[in-house]
């Protein structure tokens, strides 16, 4: 398995995200409830430890940053300094977005986006400033077909370089074309070696698109990590008459459980991320993995089809996220 830290076969293939715990504000729907009013650095760390905490009481050891989630990779090595007795955490983080918001949540531009090989460099420094040798990978963050990582052959060079290190080196995908680009990175190679090992990218019972190319990418070896699975809350605050808010209230069963065990019964998934923003949260999406979405168990063999009725159309439901607001 690329990433190699994890155990064969390790506690749960759920991870956790601080996308929404290392900044005061992102695209999360319900989120004005979810957080404290005062969101001070202070009060964001806080809240970050208790859902880390929260997640490696539940077996979560894999946990993904980047440096434009605002002060994340900082809470994240505040966290791992207090606990000297974790040694299992695996730690992803990734580059290519700059956080521009100065902890403001209503800057008019929340992060802006560059993949060149200064900004490689650059934000890799300031990776390691926080997490030293404990990275074990490094994403290019939100890929799309036109992303000059895919051509750029000084910036595939220095990517490599690090893998040579022994940091596994991956991206993360974004957008209506995230097909095309997981196939155009697993192409990529640098001395006839794959340059990328991991893919990470957005795969959700609205946006399902991606599945084909992501099965591709774990027939050819790479590690596979969903992202954005309860669609930036949209799964969990727009279920109500909806197949999913059917199943839920005829099962018992919440909705964002029944739509990350949608994502995990995916043969080619390998880690699954909670962007859980309270401790509540996290053990709601961790139920997850008890439930089962068989004939037997849902009591109907119909409710897989219908569930698959939600998918919208890869442009309408990049258009809406773009939507989104930052709060």
């Amino acid at each position: 398995m690329p990433l190699d830290r994890l155990p064969a076969a390790p506690p749960t293939p759920l991870g956790l995200g601080l996308a929404a715990l290392g900044r005061p504000a992102y695209i999360t729907l319900g989120r004005g409830a979810d957080l404290p009013a005062e969101r001070t650095v202070g009060t964001m760390e806080t809240r970050a430890h208790e859902v880390l905490d929260a997640a490696y009481a539940h077996g979560v050891r894999y946990f993904d940053v980047a440096r434009s989630y605002g002060r994340a990779e900082e809470f994240l090595a505040d966290w791992l300094r207090a606990r000297p007795e974790i040694h299992d955490a695996v730690l992803g983080s990734k580059w290519g977005y700059r956080y521009t918001a100065g902890w403001r949540i209503d800057a008019e531009v929340q992060e802006v986006k560059e993949h060149s090989r200064a900004m490689f460099d650059r934000q890799l420094a300031e990776t390691r400033g926080f997490l030293g040798d404990r990275l074990d990978l490094y994403q290019v963050h939100s890929v799309t077909p036109d992303s000059p990582v895919l051509t750029d052959r000084a910036l595939q060079e220095g990517l490599a370089a690090l893998a040579a290190e022994g940091v596994t080196v991956g991206v993360t995908t974004s957008g209506a074309e995230q097909p095309a680009a997981i196939r155009a990175a697993l192409e990529v190679t640098v001395a006839g070696v794959p340059l990328f090992s991991t893919v990470q990218a957005t795969y959700n019972l609205l946006e399902p698109s991606a599945g084909p190319a992501l099965a591709e990418a774990h027939a050819a070896g790479r590690t596979v990590i969903v992202k954005e699975a309860l669609a930036n809350g949209r799964l969990v605050h727009e279920a109500a008459g909806s197949p999913l808010g059917r199943l839920a209230a005829r099962t018992g069963t919440a909705p964002d459980a029944l739509a990350l065990a949608a994502v995990l019964r995916e043969p080619w998934t390998g880690i699954v991320l909670s962007g859980a923003a309270t401790p509540a949260q996290l053990d709601g999406n961790v139920s997850a993995l008890t439930v089962s979405l068989t004939a037997e168990d849902t009591g109907d063999a119909d409710d897989l089809e219908e569930l698959s009725t939600m998918a919208e159309p890869a442009p309408a439901y990049w258009r809406h996220r773009a939507g989104l607001p930052w709060a």
